[in-house]
């Protein structure tokens, strides 16, 4: 049996779990980088039984699966994967299965891209190193206001967050109910662009879909204050990029922490690498080692399970 890891960019996925009663089983090949294309893909990964991916890294459409003869299960990171076919999957006979996802790590990524952007971290740090000083004037998170767009697991952290540094924190989304936020003590917005009028920071909590993809555009940027702040922590498509390089170098917005993109990795060209008042980070927001242990750990644990004839964690269709 052949196993492959894929998209362990940084090499650590042997390293966050015991993999030796998987050894015992088959050989397992890690691959570092992601590839594009759909031809190179199906060849790197022809002669493999056991697929372990990390997140939507790697897309696994139907027609990858239907070329990979060798295919029988698949384990995804978390538990759902809306890069995976799973129906496809599924008819034909290929076994999907997931893992918890702490919800701790991307909240806390969050609120340090917040800070980082309202006390001007990296370029005060800048300073500091070439022999300067204080260069700029801070922001308070205190008696600011948070909007939070998604008021669901990871929605509901932050509103707890923001109350702990005494920010006013209001919500909306499209299926958003007054009862819901006052269950977790938030302000009800009834639209998108009141709550983009009122924020002082806007973050990003919701899942890509149709209705979510390209969620925050132009119109919206000309709603913000031009002291606000956007977070996207996210998904990178809900978030037109072209639209936030043209808000940001034209004022209408103060600045944005970005940790996702439509393409990923980011290539070394993209516009959004040359902007200011930017702050990038690489969709860092999973990327710890306690959510490591738990993929990892629980991909070995869904593994051996199948192996042993009694899948756990399985995705259905």
């Amino acid at each position: 049996m052949r196993i492959a890891i894929l998209d362990d960019y940084q090499n650590l996925a042997l390293q966050a779990a015991d993999w030796s009663g998987v050894t015992a089983h088959g050989e397992i090949t890690v691959f570092n980088d992601t590839i594009i294309h759909p031809d190179a893909l199906r060849d790197r990964l022809m002669p493999f039984d056991v697929l372990c991916v990390m997140r939507e890294r790697t897309p696994i459409s139907g027609e990858l699966i239907r070329a990979l003869p060798n295919l029988k299960l698949i384990v995804t990171t978390g538990k759902r994967n809306d890069a995976i076919d799973v129906a496809t999957a599924n008819q034909l006979g290929i076994t999907v299965c997931g893992t918890e996802s702490p919800s701790t790590a991307t909240p806390e990524l969050t609120f340090a891209l917040m800070l980082g952007l309202a006390r001007n971290i990296v370029d005060e740090n800048a300073s500091m190193r070439s022999g300067g000083w204080q260069i700029g004037l801070g922001q308070d998170l205190a008696g600011s206001t948070l909007g939070i767009v998604g008021l669901g697991r990871l929605g509901a952290k932050i509103a707890k967050i923001a109350q702990a540094f005494d920010m006013r924190v209001t919500a909306w989304s499209a299926n958003l109910t007054r009862e819901r936020c006052e269950e977790l003590g938030v302000e009800y917005m009834d639209s998108k662009e009141t709550l983009l009028r009122d924020a002082d920071f806007v973050t990003i909590h919701q899942r890509l879909s149709d209705r979510t993809l390209g969620l925050i555009g132009s119109a919206e940027f000309a709603q913000m204050k031009k002291t606000a702040f956007l977070i996207n922590t996210s998904r990178g498509p809900i978030v037109d990029d072209v639209a936030l390089i043209d808000a940001v170098n034209k004022g209408e917005i103060a600045g944005a922490g970005i940790d996702v993109y439509d393409r990923e990795p980011l290539p070394p060209s993209h516009p959004l690498r040359k902007c200011d008042r930017l702050l990038l980070t690489p969709h860092l927001g999973y990327v710890t080692r306690h959510t490591w242990e738990v993929f990892y750990g629980q991909t070995v644990e869904a593994v051996l399970a199948w192996i042993n004839g009694k899948p756990i964690r399985v995705i259905s269709d």
